[in-house]
C-alpha cells in the first residue's frame, strides 16, 4: 500500500519524504488556502515545488465545473511536470473529462467520491485512481470503510485498474483497517502517517535497553 500525505504544508512534506516512505502527495484548494497560497501563480509554482520534494505522484485539483474549463485547467495543471495527477470532481462534467484525460494519457484522480456507484463511474471512465472518502462519510453515521471493501470487491471481478485511494483519513486505524481490506493508497495528514510509529511497549523497551546498557557501561 502507497502511503501519500494530505497537505499542502512544504515542511511536513519534507518530514514525511525524510522518513523514506512516502509515496506522493495529495493537495486541495482548501489545503492551499491554509497554506496562504492564493492566486493563480502562486498555486501553480507551489505544485512544482511539491512535485521536486517528492518522487511520486501529485495530485493537483481543478477548481473548474464546466467540461470546457477541467479540460483547459487540467491539462494546464498536466504540463506544469510529469509527476501531476489532475483531480477531477465527481460530477458528470468531470467524468467526462476523465475519459478524455485518459485517451490522452494524462493521469486522473476522481474525487469527493462517496458511494460505490460513483466508483464504479469512476473506474468505467478510466481514473488513474478514485478517492472515496471515508472520515467524512464516518462523519454522518455512514461506514467509510465498508465502501472500500465494496469497491475493491467490485474493481476485483471486472478488473478494473483504477487504483482505490482512501482519502480523509482522520487516525492511524483508518491507515490499519484500510491496509487491511486492500486499498491500494492512503492520504492522510503527517500525525496519522506518523502514529503509526507509536506504541508504549516500544517506549518502554527502549528505555529499559539504554538503562541497561548505561549499568554495564558505568
Amino acid at each position: 500500500m502507497k502511503f501519500f500525505i494530505d497537505t499542502a504544508n512544504i515542511e511536513q512534506i519534507k518530514e514525511a519524504q525524510s522518513l523514506g516512505i512516502l509515496d506522493g502527495v495529495t493537495t486541495n484548494p482548501s489545503l492551499m488556502a491554509k497554506e496562504g497560497i492564493t492566486g493563480e501563480k502562486k498555486i501553480l509554482k507551489h505544485y512544482v515545488d511539491i512535485c521536486e520534494i517528492v518522487d511520486g505522484d501529485v495530485s493537483a485539483e481543478v477548481i473548474s465545473t464546466n467540461y470546457k474549463e477541467i479540460i483547459s485547467e487540467g491539462e494546464k495543471l498536466a504540463n506544469l511536470h510529469s509527476q501531476i495527477v489532475v483531480k477531477v470532481p465527481m460530477i458528470k462534467d468531470g467524468i467526462r473529462a476523465i475519459k478524455y484525460f485518459t485517451e490522452k494519457n494524462i493521469k486522473t484522480n476522481c474525487t469527493l467520491v462517496f458511494s460505490l456507484g460513483q466508483a464504479i463511474l469512476a473506474a468505467k471512465a478510466g481514473a488513474t485512481y478514485v478517492s472515496p472518502f471515508i472520515g467524512r462519510l464516518d462523519d454522518f453515521s455512514n461506514d467509510g470503510l465498508n465502501l472500500i471493501k465494496e469497491i475493491k470487491k467490485v474493481y476485483h471481478n471486472y478488473n478494473y485498474k483504477t487504483l482505490i485511494l482512501a482519502a480523509s483519513i482522520r487516525h492511524t486505524m483508518h491507515i490499519i483497517n484500510c491496509s487491511k481490506l486492500g486499498a491500494d493508497v492512503i492520504t492522510g495528514p503527517l500525525n496519522s502517517i506518523t502514529g503509526l510509529f507509536n506504541h508504549p511497549q516500544t517506549d518502554l523497551g527502549l528505555e529499559k535497553f539504554l538503562s541497561d546498557y548505561k549499568k554495564g557501561n558505568t
